[in-house]
């Protein structure tokens, strides 16, 4: 197996930075890299702190330097595994599949395999890699525990065509989220441009410079007291987009374990405590789904729509909800 090349960072503690430990520094700052590389690399003395190696428990202080050379990896490659897939629909230029909670899309740092990407260069044998080998089909992307419908392009003029839609935005995709609070309309329209977290790197963020355009609808479709079962509808593709705007506007995803401050939700003090310790036990991923695929048929033209039920999670959770 070949490997990649080594790179060196070098980061300054910001102010907001400053009391952290190494090794979570440079778990937000390095969000490309697992948790178990750094940690090897920090136990391999390959980060310096001013010049001088340092425990991964040292105590970060703003104004400091710490530069990290990560060691050289196995080169990923996406191989073909027999993984199940849930396909909802299938021609010679289109596949649409429902993704189980708990896959990754495609191969990554600390994912190499298992992925949803292994799994389709099994199924179809002809898949075309196109200008990413590590995402060959893929279009747009879903969040490892978020569940849900996923259109995958077969060969590169299908991808392209695929890609031209989720540009214009007319491929349309609908999502159902339960979310903490009560929102103070019961559809509204989030707006607030998306990009990298300035501080945690692990996470995006609504950002006043730099960001990306982002456009989220939401539909409350019931409303429990301190939590609402909603449709979502996406009109720009962005990074985390429902998790972030949710969270922006004090209303996290329930059980989204990066942005859901639970404590922070809007109602919160209102809440009934046994009801809303049942729905967070039961709750083991973000409670989000992807009901509904709405596209143009990269070949005949022909307009299509796909949609998934509920998975069993968030449905177990819904009737607790309702029966509570």
């Amino acid at each position: 197996m070949s490997e990649s090349r080594g790179q060196s960072f070098s980061f300054e503690v910001t102010e907001a930075e400053a009391g952290a430990r190494l090794d979570a520094f440079l778990v937000d700052r390095c969000p490309d890299l697992s948790r178990t590389a750094i940690q090897e690399d920090l136990t391999a003395d390959r980060v310096r702190v001013e010049g001088r190696a340092r425990p991964k428990s040292f105590r970060l202080k703003a104004g400091l330097t710490v530069t990290y050379s990560p060691g050289v990896r196995p080169e990923i490659k996406a191989v073909a595994q027999d993984i199940p897939l849930d396909i909802v629909y299938q021609d010679d230029a289109l596949l649409v599949i429902n993704k189980p909670a708990d896959m990754v899309v495609h191969p990554a740092p600390g994912h190499p395999d298992g992925t949803l990407v292994n799994a389709l260069l099994w199924h179809c044998r002809d898949l075309q890699a196109g200008s990413d080998p590590l995402r060959p089909g893929i279009v747009h992307r879903l969040d490892r525990h978020t569940t849900g419908l996923m259109a995958v392009a077969l060969n590169d003029q299908a991808h392209a065509h695929l890609g031209d839609q989720l540009k214009d935005r007319r491929m349309g995709r609908a999502y159902k989220a339960l979310s903490w609070g009560q929102w103070k309309l019961d559809e509204d329209v989030l707006t607030g441009d998306i990009g990298r977290h300035p501080r945690q790197r692990q996470k995006m963020a609504v950002v006043e410079h730099g960001g990306r355009e982002a456009v989220t609808r939401y539909r409350v479709l019931e409303d429990f007291g301190f939590a609402q079962y909603c449709e979502v509808n996406l009109e720009t593709g962005r990074t985390h987009q429902i998790r972030v705007h949710f969270a922006h506007n004090a209303h996290p995803i329930v059980g989204d374990p990066l942005y859901g401050d639970d404590k922070r939700a809007k109602g919160i003090h209102n809440l009934d405590r046994l009801q809303a310790n049942v729905m967070v036990r039961d709750a083991s991923r973000q409670m989000l789904h992807a009901a509904s695929l709405h596209l143009i048929h990269p070949v005949s033209g022909q307009e299509m729509t796909f949609t998934a039920a509920l998975p069993t999670d968030i449905e177990r959770v819904l009737t607790g909800l309702r029966e509570g």
